[in-house]
């Protein structure tokens, strides 16, 4: 957890993970409130149907901008096309991208790409231990935002939710902080002074 509270001078701090798989809906999804007056959320929906999208994450911890990208399968090839894009978006010092034991995290092929981009470095997670990437609590966002919902006819329509979802989280973004802020103190409306 260094590298969040105290990341390396000139590097950036990236959280890497995938999403998914989505699938385009067949049917609308169900209607906005129930009965009780709660809010029905139908946030993903888990299929093996042959037009699934699973999108790719980094968070830049310093500013919480996002770089998304939707592919069509989680394998080296996607892997390795996002790491450009997130090499792409910072052009400048060394980049950490922390992310979990998938096998196309590391591949011979993903390792062999890293070694022709020294600016990238890995660090893993522990198994089992997901929520230590903070690209997790971006994915909460990211699914109330562009899949809470919403029903999609294919993988473009899931493709431009997606960036329409990222440019507006990165509008209002701010840098992610680990572990819980302090409290902000309490105001009294007045203050009674007891005299004698």
């Amino acid at each position: 957890m260094e590298l969040y509270t105290a990341p390396p001078e000139g590097s950036t701090v990236i959280c890497a993970d995938e999403l998914g798989p989505v699938i385009p809906r067949t049917f609308p999804p169900a209607p906005a409130w129930s009965p009780g007056g709660h809010r029905i959320k139908a946030e993903l929906d888990y299929s093996r149907g042959p037009e699934k999208t699973w999108v790719y994450g980094g968070l830049r911890v310093a500013d919480g901008q996002e770089i998304t990208m939707t592919a069509a399968s989680r394998n080296s090839e996607h892997y390795q096309r996002f790491l450009q894009q997130m090499e792409a978006a910072n052009p400048h010092g060394q980049i950490v991208v922390v992310a979990d034991n998938l096998s196309s995290h590391n591949s011979v092929s993903t390792c062999t790409w890293l070694i022709d981009h020294p600016r990238i470095r890995q660090m893993f997670i522990p198994v089992g231990a997901c929520w230590l990437n903070l690209q997790e609590g971006w994915w909460r966002l990211f699914r109330k935002t562009a899949l809470a919902g919403t029903s999609f006819a294919d993988p473009v329509e899931i493709d431009h939710a997606t960036r329409v979802a990222t440019a507006q989280l990165n509008a209002r973004a701010r840098p992610w902080i680990w572990g819980r802020p302090q409290p902000t103190p309490r105001s009294y409306r007045r203050h009674f002074v007891y005299t004698l």
